[in-house]
């Protein structure tokens, strides 16, 4: 089966979660963004790494805004499912911008990256780092791929959510976040592509926006069955 959830922050107490004792061998968990494990090299993160490669599910990640790029970097980019992916070790894969792969005859098209909202108190190779937002190439190489395919998939991961999402949530809280030209470009393709669902990550949440976007934070869904979507909190596996 395959199931998502949001960032994660190298909290490595959310893989103790009850609805994640439920995944098995051949099970897959997303993780939309700010994964976090992989981040300063510390005897600690390496452990926690060490515990989340003993799982028997497959996890896959996206990149979000606090990564550690430079570290990310160093793992080997190969092919997995159809698409490139780093190999974090035997169960652990990182998922690269704009490609679309193959989980259990699903087609999933991802895209990272995102902006940073402090981004203006932040500093280079510091506590932030420019590789956080996709360059122009890897936009146009995801559309690519798309149109390949009569722009349709099953599914949509995404950090950030479209445009049109992003400023209706904003509407609705205080944070400084704003819209930008990656929302814009994620609109375009809200617009123009078939698909089940899209989650995304970035805002926290776990809400059932429309009959198609979904945010995710701390809930794990079951991407198969999410009609069993009620109200605006989704039903955890």
């Amino acid at each position: 089966m395959l199931y998502v959830t949001g960032d994660t922050h190298g909290n490595i107490n959310r893989f103790s979660a009850k609805e994640l004792k439920k995944l098995k061998k051949g099970d897959t968990l997303f993780v939309c963004g700010d994964f976090g494990f992989i981040w300063d090299n510390s005897p600690q993160e390496k452990r926690n790494l060490k515990k989340l490669s003993s799982k028997k599910y497959t996890i896959c990640f996206i990149d979000g805004t606090h990564e550690n790029f430079d570290l990310l970097k160093n793992y080997k980019l190969g092919t997995y499912k159809g698409g490139l992916a780093r190999k974090i070790s035997n169960n652990i894969y990182y998922l690269q911008r704009g490609q679309i792969y193959e989980f259990e005859g699903k087609s999933i098209f991802v895209m990272g990256g995102g902006e940073s909202p402090d981004i203006d108190l932040r500093y280079e190779k510091d506590t932030w780092s420019s590789d956080e937002t996709p360059v122009r190439q890897e936009l146009i190489d995801g559309a690519k791929r798309l149109q390949e395919r009569d722009f349709c998939v099953d599914f949509i991961l995404s950090h950030e959510p479209p445009a049109k999402i992003k400023g209706l949530l904003l509407l609705q809280d205080t944070d400084s976040a704003r819209v930008t030209g990656l929302n814009t470009y994620l609109e375009e393709l809200s617009q123009s592509c078939e698909f089940r669902c899209w989650f995304f990550g970035s805002m926290h949440i776990d809400k059932y926006i429309s009959s198609t976007h979904i945010g995710v934070y701390q809930k794990v869904i079951n991407m198969l069955t999410e009609n069993s979507i009620t109200g605006d909190i989704i039903q955890t596996v």
